[in-house]
């Protein structure tokens, strides 16, 4: 695999991902706002449930995780590019 230099730092693999928050997760991250992308950095091997604690939101907040448009697991892995959208728990009727 070749990669350019914007995901190389200090010779780790770097991604750079799309986050979306909703219903409330916004609030455990300062300055996001409903629905509108947040650009981060995460070195290799971050999880989906590892970029939820990176944001410091509570894991039982949040019920749905979906990347690039599908459900996903915490435990998989992000790719570089990914597009992702957090859900808490929704009741309703």
């Amino acid at each position: 695999m070749v990669y350019n230099y914007h995901m190389l730092l200090n010779g780790v693999r770097r991604l750079h991902v799309e986050v979306r928050l909703y219903s409330g997760l916004e609030k455990f991250v300062q300055h996001a706002q409903y629905g509108k992308p947040i650009q981060l950095e995460l070195s290799a091997g971050t999880t989906a449930e590892k970029l939820i604690e990176q944001l410091g939101i509570p894991k039982e907040h949040v019920f749905s995780i979906l990347v690039n448009g599908n459900h996903r697991k915490g435990e998989d892995l992000l790719e570089d590019g990914d597009r992702i959208a957090l859900f808490p728990p929704v009741g309703g009727g």
